[in-house]
């Protein structure tokens, strides 16, 4: 019986991926739709962006050490099939990528939401590789750059004296 699922599942599967759709990136500046996971204003703000040539860059810009690294990539289904993400990794550890399990129907948009580690200070550029079903392009490199600046250290106040 469980070789029988199995074999189903396979079969779903690969069919699936027969009937792929395309997709379309956009970058997105601000929140989640008010999502409520979102930790600091830093997150809501969003940041500066470009698009450049086949990659989807998003430009941290300058960033404080140990800030908010969480971005959203919005994108849309243009195709007339379910689409779906099977898998979306980061470069390396520092970046965290979280994508919808579920498909997402022809029309609709959802996020792609990119967490990078800003406790590590000076510049960056990461990726994350997303793998779809769609017809066009099954690999998608999403591409995130900028710069973690340190904390401003704090002035120590003069001691008081007598004098002072």
């Amino acid at each position: 019986m469980k070789k029988i699922f199995g074999m189903m599942v396979v079969a779903l599967l690969a069919t699936s991926s027969v009937f792929a759709q395309d997709i379309k990136f956009e970058l997105y500046q601000g929140d989640k739709a008010q999502a409520t996971d979102l930790a600091s204003a830093d997150e809501r703000a969003g940041a500066p962006f470009k698009q450049a040539g086949a990659t989807t860059e998003w430009n941290y810009g300058t960033i404080v050490k140990s800030s908010t690294g969480v971005r959203f990539f919005k994108f849309t289904n243009t195709g007339d099939k379910a689409l779906l993400i099977t898998n979306a990794k980061g470069s390396c550890g520092c970046t965290v990528p979280s994508y919808p399990k579920e498909p997402i129907m022809p029309g609709e948009s959802e996020y792609i939401k990119v967490k990078y580690d800003t406790k590590r200070v000076g510049p960056f550029t990461k990726y994350v590789t997303l793998t779809t079903n769609s017809v066009s392009n099954t690999t998608t490199r999403l591409k995130i750059n900028g710069t973690v600046e340190a904390e401003p250290e704090a002035i120590p106040s003069s001691p008081k004296t007598m004098f002072k």
